[in-house]
């Protein structure tokens, strides 16, 4: 069994200890110490990461009572070694966990919904409980997690016996084997729980849930809290001033302004598409018809424009119509139609000399190949 020094002290950062084993897997080195400060996986929370000895420890795993470093090189067995955790990633992931307490605390108090999942990611946090949840009642959520934050309330651990336990009412109340751990958040939260926490709630800093989803029937929340709050926070604050100085309005006014700018830039697109169409009109009045095949080829016709300046063709007249969009370096787009014969020859015609593709039916086909607009009119006329 090794000695857990992250239940002793959830805020030891550096340790002592003896290498029982190191063995080389195709992950890495998997070292057993007699006594260690990482916190293996569990609970919803990735095992720790750090040094030993300025080896790399890139993940902490626990089976049957021993917990296993894994290690980006090897340690001697019997050998006396210094572990140093990455405290700011730990730290933050103990602030993650104790808002997530305070949260789903809440959310069990206030609607007596479970919380069927829990994942502590290296960016996120998120929560799934097995009920619904408004925007609004979000807002209350998170404005009652941070009042707990800011009460500093003490984070209390304790091991309650069998017989106390029966007694005792905490949310995760499941069978669990061996001794029970309980983490208490005075008036938010009791929880058995195998993670280590902070100290007190005032330490989180900030609680602040970004993001909501239905999920299986119920609600996925995403959290931040403490400095990946902070850091949120400070790349929004950069991106709203940005934005606030790119449409000269103050910053709490940029989402109006933005939406503002939406309406004019759709007003636009319709008056735009409007002046195309007779733009359009009047292209397709100056394209003399030929007797056979009347190919246009433009390198400005986008979207939906080459078979709406073949149909304007058709109805002036024209036999059968031929429409290119792009250029010779870039390829062709086309566009094929008549009223009066069937013109799929000309797509297999088409696709076979300019290694094209594409296809339709009898009154009009279209696809895209590579040729020159010279090449192309010889094989078309």
């Amino acid at each position: 069994m090794t000695e857990k020094l992250f239940y002793q002290d959830s805020y030891v950062r550096e340790f002592d200890a003896e290498v029982l084993e190191c063995e080389k897997t195709a992950q890495g080195y998997k070292t057993v110490l007699d006594r260690t400060a990482f916190f293996p996986e569990g609970g919803g929370q990735y095992g720790d990461i750090g040094w030993i000895d300025g080896i790399r420890v890139t993940d902490a795993h626990e089976k049957d009572g021993i917990i296993y470093h894994t290690m980006e090189g090897p340690l001697p067995v019997g050998g006396h070694v210094h572990g140093k955790l990455d405290w700011e990633e730990r730290f933050e992931r103990m602030q993650q966990h104790t808002g997530e307490h305070i949260i789903s605390g809440i959310v069990h108090a206030r609607f007596g919904y479970e919380n069927v999942g829990f994942h502590l990611g290296s960016d996120y946090c998120t929560m799934d409980f097995n009920g619904p949840i408004t925007r609004e009642q979000l807002r209350e959520i998170e404005m009652e997690a941070n009042r707990a934050v800011f009460r500093n309330l003490a984070v209390e651990v304790t091991y309650p016996s069998k017989e106390e336990l029966v007694h005792m009412e905490y949310r995760s109340k499941i069978e669990i084997e061996g001794q029970v751990r309980i983490i208490t958040v005075p008036g938010y939260d009791v929880c058995a729980c195998c993670a280590p926490h902070m100290k007190s709630t005032g330490e989180i800093g900030l609680i602040k849930l970004v993001d909501m989803m239905n999920y299986k029937g119920g609600e996925r929340i995403t959290m931040l809290a403490g400095f990946r709050a902070l850091r949120d926070y400070s790349i929004k604050d950069e991106n709203t001033k940005t934005v606030s100085a790119l449409l000269c309005v103050k910053e709490y006014e940029t989402a109006e302004a933005v939406s503002h700018l939406k309406e004019e830039m759709a007003s636009l697109k319709g008056k735009n598409a409007s002046l195309q169409q007779k733009l359009l009109g009047y292209r397709a009045a100056e394209i003399p018809l030929g007797e056979g095949v009347t190919a246009v080829f433009d390198p400005e016709l986008s979207g939906n424009e080459p078979r709406e300046l073949m149909n304007l063709l058709l109805e002036r007249g024209a036999a059968c119509c031929a429409v290119f969009a792009g250029t010779d370096q870039s390829g062709y787009r086309y566009v094929i139609g008549s009223r009066k014969k069937d013109v799929r020859p000309y797509s297999k015609l088409l696709n076979e000399a300019f290694n094209g593709r594409g296809g339709g039916k009898p009154e009009m086909v279209q696809g895209s190949l590579a040729g020159t607009e010279e090449a192309i009119r010889t094989k078309l006329l």
